[in-house]
């Protein structure tokens, strides 16, 4: 029932002008979001034909690189799909396989996504490893994963990544990083600690974020919203996303950051 009204309420808050500039907040709100959606916009230009999306959930950056690929195909580790959101709302992968070899030839793509996947992968070698079979010769990898990062889609969450691991996992892939990316500073990792706080642990209001498409690698959400703490939670959300924004302008930190973004190559 809980559910029930917060997808209602989402889809509501998806149509319209109102519904736009409510998802243009949450985007602001969500340092986390706002700014892995800046980065692969920045990226997908040097994607091109074939695209794999190894992780895809419900395809959320699709728009991002279809104007630059010919096909934007998803795969999914099923077992872990069918436990969080993103099984019961929005798109579906194309195909599902059981997490050790992708359904696809060798050397069938030009362009390998993975986004937020590795930290909830059991063994990340073998599934960079096996990325890289699939992608062609002169194809690109573009990967991203975080740094620093709340406990999610548990039990099924593992790792967090240095730049150096990340280096580390594509050099034992045969594979050269040419380009590697930060996403956000220290005051970004703080404001959206606190955002992510005031949102699901004082708020509630995780069951609407998944109805208009946010938390989809989060299970599904059945608890009610909080609704009487929204007219100073909200306000102070939208302070914390400015003013970290801001700091991080001010006074950037290279060791201090949400998570990394990196492109990578066959040597």
């Amino acid at each position: 029932m809980v559910f029930s009204i917060g997808a209602a309420l989402g889809k509501t808050l998806s149509a319209g002008p109102a519904g736009k500039a409510a998802r243009r907040l949450s985007d602001f709100v969500d340092l986390e979001g706002s700014s892995l959606k800046k980065m692969l916009a920045d990226l997908a230009p040097q994607a091109r034909g074939q695209l794999l999306d190894v992780g895809c959930g419900q395809k959320p950056y699709e728009h991002i690189f279809r104007p630059y690929v010919d096909a934007y195909i998803g795969v999914e580790f099923g077992d872990t799909f069918q436990r969080t959101s993103s099984s019961t709302i929005g798109g579906k992968p194309d195909f599902v396989y059981d997490g050790k070899t992708l359904p696809f030839e060798s050397k069938s793509f030009d362009t390998i996504l993975s986004i937020q996947v590795l930290e909830h992968t059991p063994a990340p070698g073998p599934l960079v490893v096996e990325m890289s079979r699939v992608m062609k010769d002169d194809g690109l990898m573009i990967l991203s994963a975080p740094f620093s990062f709340r406990l999610h889609e548990e039990p099924d969450d593992f790792y967090r990544y240095s730049p150096h691991a990340l280096r580390h996992l594509c050099g034992q892939a045969d594979l050269e990083v040419i380009q590697m990316e930060a996403r956000g500073g220290l005051f970004s990792v703080i404001g959206h600690k606190l955002n992510s706080y005031l949102a699901l642990n004082v708020a509630h209001i995780d069951v609407v974020a998944q109805a208009i498409g946010k938390l989809g690698h989060e299970q599904s959400s059945d608890r009610g919203v909080r609704w009487w703490t929204l007219p100073w939670v909200g306000p102070s959300m939208v302070t914390i996303a400015a003013g970290a924004r801001a700091l991080d302008r001010m006074l950037p930190d290279p060791t201090e950051t949400l998570g990394f973004a990196l492109v990578a190559r066959r040597r």
